[in-house]
């Protein structure tokens, strides 16, 4: 089966929340643990056991494990593995985009079965050219994974890139979306290469009515957007559209029952996505 059909099963079955784990320096201390592998993995532990048998989708930030080195990345891996198993779609978030064989060796080292890190999909960057990317979307319709890739995104810092006019007229952002979609078509119910949509971007910033495939928008809660942006936003695609939210939940941490309610009530907040 597809990502494409898995997600949209995922979203049926749980609602459209895509939940972050994001365990960065200041959240271990509000959360009473020590900034280090052993609070690190505390965390980790205590974020699958409370999201990811109710969430769509559980996405652990990479480089928020990374910095521990070894021990990190061997929480990040047990994260993964936990997250799938609770029945939950994992959406790495890496960011990853490079040229040839590294791309090639990121594509697998996180979307191949057989790798320690094996998750339903990833985040990439295309901006070494979306054709940069050409491993990923080989391994996408190899196994059955995922990609969502970098459009418009709700990071203030964007638009100087992305909104950018290519020789052609359109943006930077349209011209990744247009490209995405090209590779989506004929997908049903949809394609398993999606991108990435701030909520927060100002409504007709890119045009997706092509795109044939599911629209990540980070931004949600602690950053300032909320349902009626996604609505403004994201119009008759909205059944496609996953919301992401992190510190909106995490905040309620490391309290297990508080992040439960708090995963349910967004995700509630966002039930008018899939009608």
């Amino acid at each position: 089966m597809t990502f494409g059909k898995r997600l949209a099963a995922a979203l049926d079955a749980r609602g459209s929340l895509c939940v972050g784990i994001d365990p960065h320096a200041a959240l271990l201390e509000a959360w009473g643990l020590t900034d280090d592998a052993d609070g690190l993995a505390r965390f980790a532990d205590i974020c699958v056991a409370a999201v990811a048998d109710r969430a769509a989708v559980v996405k652990p930030q990479s480089a928020f494990f990374e910095r521990f080195g070894s021990r990190g990345i061997a929480v990040l891996e047990r994260t993964v593995a936990g997250a799938r198993e609770a029945g939950a779609l994992v959406l790495l978030d890496v960011k990853r985009g490079d040229i040839g064989s590294t791309m090639t060796a990121y594509a697998a080292a996180y979307l191949d079965p057989s790798a320690p890190l094996a998750s339903d999909a990833i985040t990439v960057s295309p901006y070494l050219g979306v054709g940069s990317l050409q491993p990923v979307f080989d391994l996408v319709d190899a196994h059955g994974v995922g990609a969502f890739v970098l459009a418009a995104t709700s990071n203030p810092e964007a638009p100087q890139l992305q909104h950018a006019s290519t020789s052609t007229s359109s943006t930077v952002a349209q011209t990744v979306v247009d490209e995405i979609g090209s590779r989506n078509v004929g997908a049903d119910p949809l394609g398993s290469l999606g991108v990435v949509i701030g909520a927060t971007v100002a409504p007709g910033t890119v045009d997706v009515s092509a795109l044939h495939g599911p629209i990540l928008a980070p931004g949600v809660g602690a950053q300032g957007g909320t349902a009626d942006d996604v609505r403004r936003v994201f119009g008759a695609a909205m059944p496609d559209v996953v919301p992401a939210v992190s510190r909106e939940v995490l905040r309620h941490g490391p309290d297990t029952a508080a992040l439960r309610a708090a995963v349910e009530r967004l995700a509630e907040d966002f039930a008018f996505l899939r009608g």
